[in-house]
């Protein structure tokens, strides 16, 4: 009988559905180097069954992201959903209601196709102001806690607050290099092997 998150995993390779922006849709780098590809190759080295879906939009924001995802989730029947959105609505300072709400639809529509849901949480510079940045991040843990979802409390750890933070993103600031997305899946793949195990 399954039981919510702590189901036994179906038989059957699992289907990742990546529903992302430009942090996972390869902007700027190479094809084959972002974190998507990477975590490609993750599951085969620890004989996990798996395909990923990479429907990531450079530029998508959280009401992209809500929109697209019910024809998604009818195309490919995803086991587990990452979700990689919100950046882009910080970026045009959007309402902090409104992201959250976008999320928390997309981690329940998730839920109810069956599917398990990651989602990677992110933060904006200090200079958006301290309040709004600490609302801003908390969102995605409350929005995690709330629909049962697991969490990356910040996908970018370890390459934003790096020592040589500069030296990890593209000359826009924004959009990080080749060599910062091995950190970047080394933050989501701790989380996310568990859920496929």
């Amino acid at each position: 009988m399954v039981r919510g998150v702590n189901a036994a995993a179906p038989r059957g390779p699992a289907t990742l559905l990546v529903v992302g922006d430009s942090l996972s849709a390869e902007y700027g780098i190479a094809r084959g180097s972002g974190w998507v590809a990477l975590l490609e190759q993750r599951p085969a080295k620890e004989k996990i069954p798996a395909q990923v879906i990479n429907a990531s939009i450079s530029g998508d924001t959280t009401s992209g992201g809500r929109s697209r995802l019910p024809a998604l989730l009818r195309q490919h029947k995803p086991t587990h959903v990452l979700i990689e959105l919100g950046g882009n609505d910080a970026l045009r300072g959007l309402p902090l209601p409104m992201t959250r709400d976008n999320l928390a639809a997309m981690v329940k529509a998730s839920r109810d196709a069956g599917a398990q849901v990651l989602v990677l949480g992110m933060q904006v510079p200090p200079n958006y102001g301290r309040q709004y940045g600490e609302d801003f991040a908390a969102l995605f843990a409350s929005v995690a806690k709330t629909g049962g979802a697991a969490l990356v409390p910040f996908f970018l750890e370890g390459v934003a607050n790096a020592a040589n933070a500069e030296a990890m993103f593209q000359s826009d600031r924004i959009h990080p290099v080749a060599a910062a997305h091995p950190v970047m899946l080394g933050n989501v793949w701790p989380v996310l092997a568990p859920l496929l195990r």
